[in-house]
């Protein structure tokens, strides 16, 4: 629509028997100013998400499912993985952060502009629920993630013993959080089972 009313402005102007450096000057401001507003119609605006959680949880399996909806062999991640995942027309830019030890100390470099946290938690691994917590509590009193909203995924629920969403809401003391909108939801990263009902809930907040 616009390329075809640039066209016709064109013809307008360069069809004339005289053409004034005054036309020009007009048809050249008006081109920058139709190029801005092809810009602005075809602009997606991205939120960040941020995936973060103990190594071993699932985060990575949990990014490339959402992005190829396929399993994908994974290895520990050394510093992060990023990919764009678009979903019902929202693009978020989802950056996948490493969770072992060595890791976790840089997380922090990663918090600017994030519009969402997303914790995956391994539900069977019990004696490491209470280091999520203090990273957690440590990740939202951080400057930079204050106006962020909080999507915690209780991984590996197909797995005998897992701990249900609501067990680890209460260990991770979730419902003291007061200061970020947060929900919880149980998944499956190998079979995508609660994943979407997670990304719904990013899609619901994403103006809030």
């Amino acid at each position: 629509m616009i390329v075809l009313l640039l066209s016709k402005l064109s013809n307008s102007f360069f069809g004339r028997a005289q053409f004034s450096f005054l036309d020009f000057k007009v048809f050249c401001e008006m081109g920058i100013l139709f190029t801005k507003l092809s810009q602005l119609l075809w602009y997606q605006e991205q939120f960040k998400v941020i995936i973060v959680g103990l190594d071993n949880a699932g985060k990575t399996t949990i990014l490339y499912k959402y992005l190829l909806n396929e399993v994908v062999v994974t290895s520990p991640t050394i510093g992060s993985n990023v990919e764009e995942v678009v979903y019902k027309n929202l693009h978020f830019l989802m950056w996948d952060i490493g969770g072992q030890e060595t890791s976790r100390a840089s997380w922090s470099t990663y918090y600017m502009y994030s519009k969402f946290v997303i914790l995956v938690v391994d539900s069977t691994d019990r004696e490491r629920l209470s280091l999520s917590r203090e990273e957690l509590f440590s990740m939202l009193a951080h400057e930079d993630l204050k106006h962020a909203s909080l999507l915690v995924f209780a991984n590996k629920q197909d797995l005998k013993g897992a701990m249900s969403a609501s067990e680890i809401s209460d260990q991770l003391n979730l419902h003291s959080i007061k200061d970020h909108a947060w929900h919880i939801q149980g998944c499956c990263a190998l079979t995508g089972e609660g994943l979407n009902t997670g990304l719904d809930w990013l899609t619901n907040h994403v103006k809030s």
